[in-house]
């Protein structure tokens, strides 16, 4: 757990994308490794999924993946090179010469208690960028568009913050949303 501005929170899925530089049958990938998937009529790309580090990448006939599930940069960075030494040898053809593929970190997830219960109704009525419609959803949606962030407020306090590309974001989209909220702070918090 991090902390900032009194807000304890937990950074839980890491997306990532990347060029592995690497031309893929995903056909034959899917026959030969056990642990990729590829139902094309599904999904154009192929699945693989990792137990350690615990992650899952979308693989794509042009080289280019998507890892999701990591929780640290260097959780993209081993899942990556793994990922990259795992299909280099079946490529049909390498595009780029790599040993270390770069990545680009696309979103972050990170869930967090404010430490005081939210109105969720007041705060709906009152805030212009929050929708709250509790017949589809338990929480309300706040969006930022600086930081640029959206937060999932539920009436215990607890958020999930998502959209930020680094963790600087989350902590200033959580700080904000505290300072923002506060006045809306029910008598049932826990």
């Amino acid at each position: 757990m991090a902390k900032v501005g009194g807000i304890e929170y937990k950074v839980t899925n890491i997306v990532a994308s990347s060029n592995l530089g690497l031309e893929l049958d995903l056909f034959m990938l899917a026959r030969d490794i056990p642990e990729i998937e590829y139902e094309p009529e599904q999904f154009p790309g192929a699945i693989l999924k990792y137990d350690e580090p615990k992650a899952t990448l979308l693989l794509f006939k042009n080289g280019k993946v998507v890892c999701v599930g990591c929780k640290t940069k260097v959780a993209i960075e081993k899942t990556i090179a793994k990922t990259l030494k795992l299909l280099k040898p079946k490529a049909k053809k390498i595009t780029k010469t790599m040993k270390k593929p770069k990545f680009e970190i696309t979103n972050i997830v990170a869930s967090a208690s404010l430490g005081m219960g939210l109105d969720l109704y007041t705060i709906a009525y009152e805030i212009d960028d929050v929708e709250y419609e509790p017949e589809q959803f338990p929480g309300a949606i706040l969006k930022f568009r600086e930081p640029k962030a959206s937060l999932l407020l539920f009436k215990n306090g607890k958020v999930i913050c998502a959209g930020s590309k680094d963790e600087k974001s989350i902590q200033a989209a959580l700080r904000k949303a505290k300072r923002i909220l506060k006045p809306f702070a029910s008598k049932k918090a826990k």
